[in-house]
């Protein structure tokens, strides 16, 4: 099982002028098998519900619940929010300068597993899923994103995912700054993942073209720091033709 649940999430941002409320109730319940993608204008608070989820230490969860299988998340730290089964993949992925990628990973694979992927065979396993994302083997020995393009930062977080198969993936904006192939190829990751058959997926973006590869089974438009519509792909191709002008109209009125 993997089901994340969110319940009347509530969430401040830290600003140079002090805290500001940015999550008004969010709810939201993503089951194993299920994929979610959550869409909406900049400044929606998308992105805070990923990083409040993950705990970032700029966010601050004032009240509300987030389950993953039962574990309230909100009580735990970061590492113990992955190791319960969560993963991010930021919108802006960081450098890590002097830590190689298989080094990582295999050390965050040990560190979920309590127990350390065998040394003859992880870097095998880490230049397959290489090649599955079309990245060249030598980002295996590279510091982490590094000297990596946008679009190679965001097909190494897929390996990551790919790799470390947590319970549920909160992709954030995995999909901006990417080209149309680099869209498809990390389209194919997600989808693999997804098609293990034990995992939720929750996808934020902004547009419609990775859905074209990404078949989602609910569509959420998130406005003003909460859910406001309900659907499924017929709502995401709503979207597409008449964007979010009327739910900005609502929030205003």
């Amino acid at each position: 099982m993997a089901d994340l649940v969110i319940k009347d999430l509530y969430a401040d941002v830290e600003t140079e002028s002090g805290p500001k409320q940015i999550l008004k109730g969010v709810d939201l319940t993503v089951r194993t098998g299920e994929v979610h993608a959550i869409m909406g204008p900049n400044g929606s608070g998308k992105s805070t519900l990923a990083y409040s989820i993950a705990g970032h230490p700029k966010y601050t969860i004032t009240s509300g619940s987030v389950t993953l299988d039962g574990v309230e998340l909100t009580e735990l730290s970061v590492d113990q929010r992955a190791k319960a089964g969560l993963f991010l993949a930021m919108q802006y992925p960081v450098e890590v300068p002097g830590v190689s990628t298989t080094n990582f990973l295999r050390t965050a694979k040990a560190a979920l597993d309590g127990v350390a992927p065998k040394v003859r065979t992880w870097p095998k396993e880490v230049a397959a899923s290489l090649e599955r994302l079309d990245m060249d083997p030598s980002f295996a020995t590279r510091s982490i994103n590094e000297g990596f393009s946008g679009g190679e930062k965001k097909r190494g977080e897929i390996v990551q995912l790919d790799l470390l198969d947590p319970k549920v993936a909160v992709l954030d904006e995995i999909d901006s700054g990417l080209d149309i192939d680099a869209v498809r190829i990390v389209a194919e990751g997600i989808n693999r993942y997804s098609e293990r058959g034990n995992h939720g997926v929750l996808l934020i973006t902004h547009y419609t073209r990775i859905l074209r590869y990404v078949e989602p089974t609910h569509v959420h438009v998130f406005v003003d720091g909460h859910v406001v519509e309900e659907g499924g792909r017929e709502l995401a191709d709503e979207l597409e033709v008449s964007g979010y002008d009327r739910y900005l109209k609502a929030v205003r009125a």
